[in-house]
């Protein structure tokens, strides 16, 4: 029949006698079959006592070995209390003896021998633990609970740690257990005496399974990976449990829940208890500090262990030693740890899958995982083979040559060819991780020419915040060579060596940055880059180190990926968090790593300086259309759904235009239809103009307020209707009332630009149909040039330019050509929102020449390539001569001249030219000829 035991090799027999002996026990075998048991006896002294002791039922279970394993658990999820302990250990006899033929024949891959063992495991707990429960509900020593709460174990939460969590419980192995209980389904005045009950019952469910009895035992169990075990009961409330891991849990302790499983009582108590762990496990940004936790344990174990030393097979340990299980698990692990807190798809238990996913997301090189997934398999099977021979809980190999022979023999090798394989599998998993966790001192940095640095900059590094403590200290004394070596070959050292020493100085903590950079010695560069050039980007990332994260993740240099990418991703993380804070938190982190990036591509040259301006401004409306809904869905909980069609989120000025520079704040205006309702539905109703009034005003919060992760954005609402005297928000029919009746004609121009970032769909459609409709309107040329020069002169009287470098303020200027821009598109009726095409309009309503519009062109580019380079270098207006070398190399770079001098000149003659143009226009003969 086809679901026979398939016979695909089998072991060869220790001592051919026993095996004989075992033969004749179950006589009615095909020859193949009894080929196996002959092997399988004549080197497993305890498996030729299960086949003695299962003689009956197992020919039958070698014929449907699937059917045979699911009457396995069948039966001893239905044995009732009185045989629970016999019937048990009949069914492990049975599962171990059925197991071990399928895994000697090859006839079951490595993965479905542990998944049987693994699901037998959590079965026999489940059961074991219900049966305490029940007896203790029929005491009464639960208070409250009822038989009805039986199927859920009384709120009693059972975690597979370790291998059984993850499905690949070994042969012979102990089962690592968590217990906890759901202390909320207990009266508060209740809770010493559930817990009392909730402690016996686990000691007596454990005795259940690793009590030793005639019939043997089930499971060994071991409860020690629970929360401070030397001093904590044996089952703890879940909400303890929950406060130790958020105040004093370890690294260690986040490994091992990578592959906890609520495996029995009430699972979906263990998954909520899990689903609160998560932050505690899956750190946000990338924890490179877990590199050296995972190494100083593995130290420990060699210590503790004996396991150290040159590498000898007789005795080794095929776990902890050298090359062994555990070096794959923590390589694996600890790469999850580091990245799986970004990467939801890292999350997974098993150390196999773990593997896969790594190599799949460019973690782990593509040949390591396939030769480490290897490595782990064969592992396995000589750990099983290991064990089967006395059901004994170890993992090193035997010491004997005789030893040796019967692993061998249950492997159907020779003994030379058992060790020969073991030593070179065993060696190459040793270099392919040991790398890893002690890379050693690695290639000296390259020698540049020696450069004295300042002693007194270097000795009040150790004074600030990031290097008090004595690990980030000790992390950066093995950084501090490369990083000198590295500011030694900057054009000015001294220069680099001050910028970097203000960098240090803003770090609030240093041990996951310094452990970034130790772990990816090339970010050090880009870091000598960034301080170096740019005081402002620098000043960011003293106080937003996590965003270099983003710089390990593959894709930072890729192309843009546009808005609705960008909107796709972040609607999408935003929706995975549990709460409004955590949304908004969230949604700071997201863009400040996408801001980062801007910026970098910029001063690298990747991008110049219009690029930047249009991410910038898709980033921005990115940001506000995913974050909208979020504030919508909050602001409804306490106030109910808005009134009509809800609202629309209108961008002004360059924001509307879509090319924003990285200090830029929004200038925005919210726009509402209430229709025909005057108050809102919802546990606290407010009248449509409040409602409006107050929502905007939230939406101005997630924005713009300081929180864990900094501001989004500011925000400047001053554009709207009658400006800061107006409401905050304005009704759909205000808005058109006040453009068409009250507006003065500084607003029509900024309507020019005006563009619909987010809201309602079909009150975005009707904005832009009205703004179309009112731009191509007629419009008294005289009257508007005339308000346009009075509008010139108020703001050059308001602002005038900080110097030659203030690419914005004054004559001839952005600002300047934008409102003859935004003069020319009211003009002509264009309803394109960019300068280029305002400067179009103004040809086009004649008050300029197509060569003038050109020219005017070529002034604002350059005007914005400065302003663009300047805002990134620092946070105000820039002095050429105090911004160092490297950021006037960048700002000539940006903007494609050879020298600063030269660029100077270049702005001079811009601002003078395109001061005379727009004058001319503006005030007609007074300055000139139109």
């Amino acid at each position: 029949m086809k679901d026979v035991l398939a016979i695909n090799r089998v072991p060869r027999p220790f001592d051919p006698s026993l095996g004989e002996e075992a033969r004749s026990f179950v006589p009615d075998l095909t020859p193949e079959q009894s080929e196996l048991i002959t092997g399988t006896a004549g080197s497993s002294p305890y498996l030729k006592g299960l086949i003695e002791r299962e003689r009956e039922w197992l020919p039958q279970a070698m014929q449907h070995p699937d059917q045979a394993l699911a009457e396995v658990m069948t039966a001893a999820r239905d044995l009732p209390p009185d045989q629970l302990k016999p019937g048990l250990r009949q069914a492990k006899r049975r599962m171990a003896l059925l197991t071990a033929l399928a895994d000697l024949a090859g006839a079951w891959p490595l993965e479905k021998v542990t998944a049987a063992l693994t699901d037998f495991g959590a079965l026999a707990a489940d059961v074991a633990a219900k049966a305490e429960i029940a007896n203790l509900i029929r005491r009464g020593k639960l208070p409250g609970m009822t038989d009805d709460d039986l199927e859920t174990a009384a709120g009693m939460v059972i975690l597979a740690m370790g291998k059984m969590g993850a499905h690949e419980l070994n042969y012979s192995s102990d089962i690592d257990l968590i217990v906890l209980f759901d202390e909320t389904r207990f009266d508060p005045d209740d809770f010493y005496e559930a817990r009392q009950s909730m402690v016996r019952a686990t000691r007596n469910f454990c005795a259940t399974l690793s009590d030793k009895t005639a019939d043997g035992y089930v499971f060994r169990t071991d409860l020690r990976l629970r929360p401070d075990p030397a001093v904590t009961p044996v089952c703890l409330a879940m909400e303890a449990a929950e406060r130790y891991y958020e105040s004093l849990g370890r690294t260690w302790e986040r490994a091992a829940y990578i592959k906890a499983r609520p495996c029995a009582g009430d699972l979906s108590a263990g998954t909520k208890f899990l689903e609160a762990l998560r932050p505690f496990v899956w750190r946000r940004h990338l924890d490179f500090a877990a590199i050296q936790d995972a190494h100083d344990m593995r130290l420990r174990i060699r210590e503790n262990k004996g396991t150290g030393g040159a590498l000898s097979i007789p005795g080794h340990d095929m776990k902890l030693g050298q090359g062994g299980i555990r070096e794959i698990e923590f390589f694996t692990q600890t790469r999850q740890l580091i990245a799986g807190g970004r990467d939801p798809d890292l999350r997974v238990r098993g150390t196999v899958e773990g593997l896969a996913a790594l190599s799949s997301k460019g973690w782990v090189p593509q040949d390591v995982a396939d030769k480490l997934t290897d490595h782990y398999r064969a592992h396995r099977e000589v750990e099983h083979r290991i064990q089967m021979v006395h059901d004994a809980q170890t993992h090193k190999v035997p010491q004997s040559d005789d030893g040796i022979e019967r692993v061998a023999c249950l492997m159907g090798l020779s003994s030379e060819e058992l060790t020969s394989d073991l030593t070179r599998r065993l060696t190459e998993v040793h270099e392919l991780t040991e790398g890893f966790f002690a890379p050693g001192p690695g290639v000296a940095p390259v020698a540049a020419q020696p450069v004295e640095f300042d002693k007194g900059v270097l000795a009040r590094w150790p004074t600030y915040p990031a290097l008090r403590s004595q690990r980030g200290a000790r992390i950066f004394e093995r950084l501090k060579p490369e990083l000198m070596s590295r500011l030694a070959k900057t054009a000015q050292p001294e220069e680099a060596l001050v910028a970097l020493d203000g960098f240090l100085s803003g770090l609030p903590a240093g041990v996951q940055l310094f452990s970034l950079f130790e772990a990816n010695p090339h970010l050090i560069d880009l870091l000598i880059d960034i301080v170096g050039t740019s005081h402002a980007l620098a000043t960011h990332l003293s106080r937003n180190a996590s965003v270099f994260d983003a710089v390990i993740g593959g894709s930072f240099f890729t192309d843009w990926p546009g808005q609705a990418d960008l909107q796709a991703e972040l609607s999408q993380l935003l929706s995975a968090e549990a709460d409004y804070e955590s949304q908004l938190d969230l949604a700071r982190r997201w863009c400040k790593e996408w801001h980062f990036r801007v910026g970098v591509h910029h001063l690298r040259g990747l991008i110049d300086g219009a690029q930047a301006g249009q991410q910038y401004a898709e980033l921005a409306q990115a940001v506000i259309t995913a974050i909208l809904p979020f504030v919508i869905e909050n602001f409804a909980r306490k106030h109910g759904p808005a009134p009509g069609r809800g609202a629309a989120v209108l961008g002004m000025g360059s924001l509307g235009a879509g090319r924003i520079n990285s200090q830029s704040d929004l200038d925005m205006i919210v726009i509402y239809d209430p229709q025909d309702q005057d108050m809102s539905d919802g546990p606290r109703p407010l009248a449509t103009r409040t409602y409006y009034a107050r929502f905007t005003q939230a939406l101005i919060t997630a924005l713009a307020a300081p929180m864990a992760q900094g501001r989004l954005y500011e925000v400047d609402m001053r554009l709207r209707p009658s400006g800061n005297q107006g409401p905050v928000a304005t009704s759909w029919h205000s808005f058109t009332n006040y453009q068409q009746n009250e507006a003065w004609v500084w607003e029509h121009l900024a309507l020019t630009r005006a563009h619909v970032v987010a809201g309602d769909d079909g009150l975005a459609e009707d904005i832009e149909a009205f703004r179309s409709e009112f731009l191509s309107r007629p419009r008294d040329h005289g009257k508007v040039l005339r308000e346009v020069s009075e509008m010139r002169g108020r703001l050059a009287a308001a602002k005038s330019p900080a110097g030659i470098w203030d690419a914005k303020n004054g004559a001839g200027r952005l600002m300047d050509i934008e409102l003859i821009a935004e003069t020319g598109a009211l003009l002509s009726g264009t309803t394109k929102r960019d300068v280029h095409s305002g400067l179009d309009g103004a040809v086009a309503a004649e008050l300029l020449d197509v060569a003038q519009a050109q020219t005017l062109k070529d002034c604002y580019d350059l005007c914005w390539s400065v302003q663009c380079a300047a805002r990134l270098l620092s946070g105000k207006v820039i002095e050429a001569d105090k911004i160092g070398e490297g950021g006037t190399a960048f700002l000539c770079r940006a903007t494609g001249f050879e020298q600063v001098e030269q660029l100077q000149a270049a702005l001079q003659e811009s601002y003078d030219t395109a001061a005379a143009l727009i004058g001319a226009v503006v005030e007609g003969d007074e300055n000139g000829t139109q």
